[in-house]
């Protein structure tokens, strides 16, 4: 097992991202079917109190530990970058022992003060006691390989992962069904730590195999000055601290707009039924589709974060410039065509997923805001990978501050409703994506490249023509959407590469550099004709 390249590893996480996607759907359908809403609504009353208890425990710490690793590997100090992960996996044993606890025996104080109103979700918090024990565990391993820029143990772990919590969700909720519904609920909770359980177990496997590689290079290695283990914390804390808090903010942003759109659309002349119906077309589809086209600019970020501090380490700029222009000129040619297509197929891909074009107008106008939200976490990797951790989550707070206002405002205005916190959500995007955007440029000196954009933007016209007028016709002759939707999709993708080369948006060199086909893929381009130099 070697070093990833940056583009390799963002390659290998965001196969892994979709694959865990994919069995996450497949355990969303299963688990409504057997449960049913109420169950659902057991599960959902302990699960968001596990990730809060899980952000505080381990989250941002794999980030933390990745830059640190990563720049006692640039400095070949393989000694300090084992001594950084015996610290962090001793230091997160400890607080994930001290938080599984904490949740087990705290179960009772919450429902008993009415922080959760249905006293049978009792069970489902317990039950998850123990994941937060092994994924904080989990997350150093994690934080470990990313930083060696070995991105595939953490890409088979999360498989891993997911498909054991999965099947133990669904055998366990259909077991203790017969006993109730909460015991049911608390088995799919359950789920959550068999499943981490055996994320760990494929990076123990990982760390056993390359223990010898890791001896020999310590010992090799010329003698180095080593960190305290206090220092070594402390800066820990202080990088992982700012990451962790920015994973809360997510889900109190998410439970201001509970409070806030359905109260809006309220006042501007929807019963409540009608609020609630909206909401959930936002928050429970538009928001989940919108968020897929960015699986791959996640995975683009999180492989950033260490290859950056190498190359920030050794105080080469000019590789921090070039990985900064790669990595946004890939999400710009996957979140720009993303928008298009998903705007203007926003009803009928509704009406595909979730049996009713209704929530096409949420779909249509949050797809916007993909561009602004993959190039939020691109800057955000890079951010991080400098060591700047706190000024993504500044930037974030300062967008929140401006989602939650325009929430307040457009929501309530008629003509808008819904759409109004839709546009919100995309503003919350763009100020902390352009934020991002102005400190990446103050300390890297990088810029959006207009002219690569462009061709990005005609590339992403020119395939929205083909795929309406494709949908048009084959509803026409089929009278089906599925079938009229999924073969416009396949149709515009073909359409969108086919004009990148054409118009000069992929050259050679970035065909050259795709991870494992990309020599053949070139030399196949050349024989057509299709490529510019």
């Amino acid at each position: 097992m070697s070093k990833d390249t940056f583009l390799r590893g963002a390659l290998i996480l965001t196969i892994a991202g979709i694959i865990v996607k994919i069995i996450g759907s497949v355990n969303r359908i299963l688990l409504s079917r057997l449960l049913g809403g109420e169950g659902i609504g057991l599960y959902q009353m302990a699960y968001p109190i596990y990730l809060l208890a899980l952000s505080v425990s381990s989250a941002g710490i794999p980030v933390a530990i990745s830059i640190i690793v990563a720049e006692k590997i640039a400095r070949s100090d393989y000694r300090g970058a084992n001594r950084v992960f015996r610290i962090s996996l001793s230091v997160l044993a400890v607080t994930g022992l001290i938080f599984s606890f904490l949740l087990y025996f705290g179960a009772g104080w919450l429902v008993e003060n009415q922080y959760v109103r249905d006293a049978r979700a009792y069970y489902a918090i317990a039950a998850l006691a123990p994941a937060i024990f092994f994924v904080t565990v989990l997350s150093s391993y994690r934080g470990y390989f990313q930083g060696l820029q070995m991105m595939t143990p953490t890409a088979v772990s999360q498989i891993f992962e997911q498909l054991v919590r999965v099947v133990t969700m669904i055998a366990l909720a259909f077991i203790l069904l017969p006993q109730g519904l909460e015991y049911a609920a608390a088995g799919a909770s359950f789920g959550a730590g068999p499943g981490a359980a055996a994320g760990l177990l494929v990076l123990l496997y990982y760390y056993w195999r390359q223990r010898k590689v890791y001896q020999i290079q310590a010992q090799l290695q010329a003698d180095v000055k080593q960190e305290s283990s206090i220092r070594i914390i402390s800066r820990m804390v202080k990088l992982a601290l700012p990451v962790s808090l920015a994973n809360i903010m997510l889900p109190l942003v998410s439970n201001i707009d509970l409070l806030i759109v359905p109260a809006r659309l309220e006042v501007a002349g929807f019963t409540v039924e009608q609020a609630t119906e909206l909401f959930g077309y936002l928050t429970g589809m538009a928001v989940a589709l919108v968020n897929l086209p960015t699986i791959l600019t996640a995975s683009l970020a999180a492989s950033l974060v260490p290859a950056v501090s190498e190359a920030f380490t050794l105080g080469d700029h000019k590789r921090i410039y070039q990985r900064t222009a790669t990595a946004m000129r890939i999400a710009n040619l996957i979140t720009i065509p993303s928008f298009v297509g998903m705007w203007l197929l926003a009803a009928p891909i509704s009406q595909m997923l979730y049996g009713t074009p209704n929530a096409g107008t949420s779909i249509a106008v949050l797809s916007i805001g993909i561009v602004m939200l993959g190039m939020g976490q691109v800057t955000t990797g890079v951010l991080q990978g400098l060591g700047h951790t706190t000024i993504p989550l500044i930037n974030m707070a300062i967008s929140a501050a401006v989602k939650v206002v325009l929430s307040w405002v457009l929501t309530a205005i008629p003509s808008l409703g819904i759409k109004g916190a839709a546009w919100a959500t995309n503003a919350d995007f763009a100020v902390a994506a352009v934020l991002n955007i102005y400190f990446v440029y103050r300390y890297v000196g990088f810029s959006i490249s207009l002219p690569d954009t462009l061709k990005a933007i005609c590339s992403a016209a020119i395939m929205g023509g083909v795929v309406l007028l494709t949908y048009d016709a084959v509803m026409g002759q089929l009278f089906s959407n599925t079938l009229a939707t999924l073969i416009a999709i396949v149709i515009g993708v073909g359409v969108y590469g086919l004009s990148l080369l054409l118009l000069g948006g992929v050259n050679e060199r970035d065909v050259e550099r795709v991870p494992k086909v990309g020599g053949k893929l070139l030399a196949i381009l050349r024989k057509l004709r299709l490529l510019k130099k």
